[in-house]
């Protein structure tokens, strides 16, 4: 009796696992097929990067005539290297670059702070009225377009003494604030308020929660919004022209207007400064993939 009551269930069993054995091979098998429509979509996207950048670094090899005279896909021959000596020095690259760091930097390290800071405290107090208030009129500011509020903001810096490299870091933390805010508060509201009332049971105040619960989990934005100011703060053009008034912080964007003129433009040097100029970007998110990659893998998974 005992022998043909266990049979069924062991065949039973045995059946069951074979199933999900097959249905996990299928997954397998379906994981590993291509989708070859988004793969030609990927590749013309691709393109759409590669042939402008192909087309910089071969403009920026080549003479003045040779640029004229052919249609500017073609490989010089022979390679100018000069072009981009002669734009380290019509640029004063090393000062230009300096200060562009100077900057860039700084931007990224105070948007960071700040704009988490406030995103913690407009997303655990979101059901007031006050701080909800505050949240949309953050919101309403990435309406309001620079070039309104540029002639006002030229004058206010002037009177401050903020014409300077540190007037232009405040500039790019608050007007990044809005966008920025938005980014950490709909990410906070998704940390468990359980984690937060663990450390205050252990006597933990707010601003300790924050640095030591809340922060550490920002790792992904933090991440996102450090790279989307790195690249504002180092390629914009427009708020360096009308805030800086000392020729030497000027930095790379505006160093590379000295090689437009008002009637011809040097091609084939000012590509050669843009290479440069793109260089320690390309470098830095060489070094740094790895942690933002995993930043937003672990942000993901939590």
């Amino acid at each position: 009796m005992s022998t043909t009551a266990v049979t069924p269930t062991t065949s039973t069993t045995s059946l069951v696992t074979e199933r999900r054995r097959r249905r996990a091979a299928d997954r397998e098998d379906d994981t590993r097929r291509t989708n070859w429509w988004a793969t030609a979509v990927i590749a013309v996207c691709a393109l759409t990067v590669l042939i402008p950048l192909y087309l910089a670094v071969v403009v920026a090899l080549k003479t003045p005539d040779q640029l004229v005279g052919g249609t500017g896909f073609e490989w010089p021959n022979p390679v100018r290297w000069e072009n981009f000596a002669e734009a380290w020095e019509r640029t004063q690259f090393p000062q230009a670059l300096l200060n562009t760091a100077l900057i860039t930097v700084g931007s990224v390290v105070f948007t960071m702070f700040t704009s988490s800071v406030a995103a913690y405290a407009l997303a655990r107090n979101m059901h007031r009225p006050f701080f909800k208030g505050v949240f949309y009129y953050l919101l309403a500011a990435l309406f309001i377009p620079f070039p309104i509020i540029m002639l006002p903001l030229v004058k206010q810096t002037a009177m401050f003494g903020l014409d300077n490299q540190l007037g232009v870091i405040i500039l790019y933390t608050v007007y990044g604030l809005s966008l920025n805010v938005f980014i950490y508060s709909a990410y906070i509201r998704s940390i468990p308020l359980e984690l937060e009332e663990a450390a205050r049971m252990d006597g933990a105040s707010t601003w300790r929660v924050f640095w030591q619960v809340i922060f550490p989990l920002l790792t992904p934005m933090n991440a996102t919004v450090g790279i989307l100011t790195c690249v504002w703060a180092w390629n914009d053009f427009i708020l360096p022209l009308v805030v800086l008034t000392d020729p030497g912080t000027r930095t790379l964007p505006l160093a590379q207007y000295v090689l437009q003129g008002q009637y011809n433009t040097d091609y084939t040097v000012a590509f050669a400064s843009y290479l440069m100029a793109m260089a320690p970007l390309l470098i830095v998110y060489i070094f740094s993939q790895r942690w933002v990659i995993s930043g937003v893998t672990r942000g993901s998974i939590k």
